[in-house]
């Protein structure tokens, strides 16, 4: 230890460098923005779900929009190059297909299968397409991307040739093989 330092002055000097992988208030700037961002479009999709009272909701598609912007994010600061990035999308694409695979069950009522679930799990899977996106500075794309999936979320429902008297309670069930407005 130099006789000049100090323990607390040691203390911040090694909290600095642990901190100086964001090397200007742009790139902190940057950071903050996109995080926010896959929040904000993660939280819009995920209150639609939520308001209709399904499993995975408002901090479900907030954290996935963020940690998917998150692996994106932190690899372009690390100088990752395209084919590195690729790689990185698509651990988050199979990553995710499993979170959303959780969401998909299968039952049988009166002879019937009925599967429950299919648009949670989509919905999951298009918001971290929606945070990688956002992660990667392409943040028109993912705004439009959020608000056509806000659409579909909002408006296919009540076009649905298959709804049923209990449309406005939002609980459809069908058949195997039909989209499901889980």
């Amino acid at each position: 230890m130099n006789s000049e330092s100090s323990i607390p002055d040691l203390i911040w000097q090694t909290v600095a460098r642990e901190f100086a992988d964001v090397s200007d208030v742009e790139q902190a700037t940057r950071i903050v923005l996109r995080l926010v961002l896959a929040a904000l479009l993660g939280g819009l999709l995920g209150w639609e779900r939520e308001s209709r009272g399904k499993a995975a909701g408002l901090r479900t598609h907030m954290l996935v929009a963020m940690g998917s912007a998150t692996f994106v994010l932190i690899p372009q600061m690390m100088g990752a190059q395209a084919g590195d990035l690729s790689r990185v999308i698509q651990g988050v694409i199979a990553g995710v297909g499993f979170l959303g695979a959780g969401a998909i069950l299968k039952s049988s009522e009166n002879g019937k299968e009925h599967v429950k679930g299919l648009t949670t799990a989509a919905g999951v899977w298009f918001t971290a397409a929606i945070g990688v996106a956002i992660g990667a500075g392409k943040d028109t794309a993912a705004l439009i991307c959020a608000l056509l999936a806000l659409l579909v979320l909002a408006v296919v429902p009540w076009l649905s040739k298959d709804r049923d008297d209990d449309a406005h309670q939002h609980t459809h069930k069908h058949a195997v093989g039909k989209d499901s407005d889980d």
